[in-house]
């Protein structure tokens, strides 16, 4: 497991920064969140067709606005100037540790079969165990494209508008396909 100093990582409910459909930089919009779920904001109520064509009613889970990406590298990097441990985080290492992190969120979901979304099962002791460990698997992730000199943000930008261009809702809508398997 992976430890930080945890300063000025509260999050906060309120304003947060989302991405509209074209995933562009000029995308950003600012939107007010309806009500909070475990620390965290959940935005108004969105509309999805189901199957069946009728509309469904679906909340969707926001992350807080703080800390943002910039202060996760900067909180990770000030931690291990602290404890001189640059010289073993160099990419290789820091992206075997993130693998390993993710073999421990791996193994709290082994043996529970399907997990309903919200994990409305687990204890709140099995849920924090699940934070820690997506927490560590962000911080490795974050660290190492540092390390690459990656800017995350905008990387994710640029493979969202990818993304659409490989997968256009009007072509793939409810399909689980890879983009290879779709016919012009």
């Amino acid at each position: 497991m992976m430890a930080t100093n945890g300063k000025g990582a509260a999050g906060i409910n309120g304003d947060v920064p989302s991405v509209s459909s074209n995933g562009i930089n000029d995308a950003f919009a600012m939107k007010k969140h309806s009500g909070s779920v475990n620390g965290a904001a959940t935005e108004d109520s969105c509309h999805s067709k189901q199957q069946n064509g009728e509309d469904k009613k679906v909340d969707r889970f926001t992350f807080s606005a703080e800390p943002t990406v910039e202060d996760i590298r900067r909180m990770q990097a000030e931690f291990t100037d602290e404890r001189d441990w640059n010289q073993f985080h160099q990419p290789r290492n820091l992206l075997l540790a993130m693998v390993g992190e993710v073999g421990e969120v791996a193994e709290l979901f082994q043996w529970r079969g399907e997990v309903a979304e919200g994990l409305p099962d687990w204890s709140d002791s099995e849920r924090e165990h699940l934070a820690h460990e997506l927490s560590d698997v962000l911080i490795y992730l974050v660290e190492l494209a540092e390390k690459c000199r990656v800017d995350l943000p905008q990387a994710v930008l640029r493979k969202m508008a990818l993304n659409r261009l490989k997968y256009p809702a009007s072509k793939v809508h409810g399909s689980a396909k890879k983009y290879t398997e779709y016919k012009d």
